[in-house]
């Protein structure tokens, strides 16, 4: 779908261009975007490779599992007969503690581990499970503490305070989490009336 997406777009820009007589400014916009995606993504990898392996380090040196410790009061009512000292769980800890930090590329890697090793403990079948939803909503709307990404990239377009969106970015992210988990929550519950049916 995605892909007919972007070939619709560069079509329309292409006819469009041609209509309009600007045909030179398309062929330059899609030559320096290139250029410009190469040096953005140059320029976010080497965050992401520091992070991710402040993220191996944190796991090696068992701050990960004080971390699960911390997590663990407030987790066992979102993520329900799941096993509290089993991979799957740290692994979510180290997921959310990324988001926490606005590493929301360092946290990929680590939500596809959870997701895995969720899939192992709980063995779903060809279904996903309650805790597989609720990790995939923890993950897409996570409160985020510090949002490192984005105010690399302000810096990176030279604002003079990157961290100033902090209050908006807590806020959003914080409405955006309750949203999500209560309608999860509210979705499986009218799911498992119906199954009772």
């Amino acid at each position: 779908m995605i892909n007919r997406i972007f070939a619709a777009m560069i079509a329309l820009s292409v006819i469009f261009g041609t209509l309009s007589g600007n045909m030179d400014q398309v062929c330059d916009a899609a030559l320096n975007s290139c250029v410009e995606a190469v040096d953005l993504f140059l320029y976010l990898l080497g965050g992401m490779c520091m992070w991710g392996g402040l993220m191996r380090i944190a796991e090696k040196a068992g701050i990960t599992d004080a971390l699960s410790e911390l997590f663990k009061p407030l987790l066992k009512h979102i993520f329900k007969g799941l096993d509290l000292n089993g991979g799957a769980f740290r692994a979510i800890c180290m997921n959310i503690t990324a988001n926490l930090l606005g590493l929301g590329n360092a946290a990929t890697p680590l939500g596809l581990e959870a997701m895995r090793r969720l899939e192992l403990e709980e063995r779903p079948g060809n279904t996903t499970s309650r805790n597989m939803i609720m990790f995939v909503v923890l993950n897409t709307a996570s409160i985020t503490l510090i949002p490192t990404t984005a105010a690399s990239l302000r810096i990176r377009h030279g604002s003079a305070a990157p961290m100033e969106i902090l209050p908006c970015v807590l806020i959003t992210s914080a409405c955006a989490l309750a949203a999500g988990l209560s309608s999860a929550a509210a979705l499986d519950s009218i799911s498992k009336r119906r199954k009772r049916k």
